[in-house]
């Protein structure tokens, strides 16, 4: 019984493998359709919703919009988004809350844009980068917004 059931398997894999043979053979010979690119020269051009990662936007002053309101926190479904605050002194005397550092865990995003729907200043946006990998999985996590930053003024 043993050594029939092993005959099956072993026929079963040969056809299965001649089948996919067959399907090479034939776009082997015919160079109607292109099946395959050549990746990095030919790069194809993404739909403009396409949600890669989660970026902070910058002006050229090195300014940002994010008041550390940490809404997008909230929105995220797995702990992808951390933001850490600080208090800083207005020139009035008082007390305002602002970014200290806003860190993002690429590695744990399902790119699901709950946290862009929930931004109210539009500070952060998904953008169209795909390339993530990686052999060091800490490269995934990473620092949103740039050094030197501050809010931009009039963002409240």
């Amino acid at each position: 019984m043993f050594i029939v059931d092993y005959i099956k398997d072993v026929y079963g894999a040969v056809k299965s493998l001649l089948t996919g043979m067959k399907r090479t053979g034939y776009y082997f010979t015919h160079h109607k359709e292109i099946i395959t690119q050549q990746y990095p020269e030919v790069k194809q051009t993404l739909p403009e919703r396409f949600r890669g990662e989660v970026v902070m936007l910058h002006d050229e002053n090195n300014e940002h919009a994010c008041t550390g309101c940490t809404a997008c926190e909230l929105a995220c479904p797995n702990a992808t988004i951390k933001i850490i605050t600080k208090f800083d002194i207005s020139p009035e005397g008082k007390k305002k809350k602002a970014i200290d550092t806003f860190v993002y865990h690429l590695e744990l995003c399902t790119m699901c844009n709950l946290c862009i729907e929930a931004c109210p200043t539009d500070a952060i946006k998904m953008a169209q980068t795909f390339e993530h990998s990686v052999f060091d999985r800490s490269l995934l996590t990473k620092k949103l917004n740039k050094p030197g930053s501050k809010i931009r003024e009039g963002v409240e």
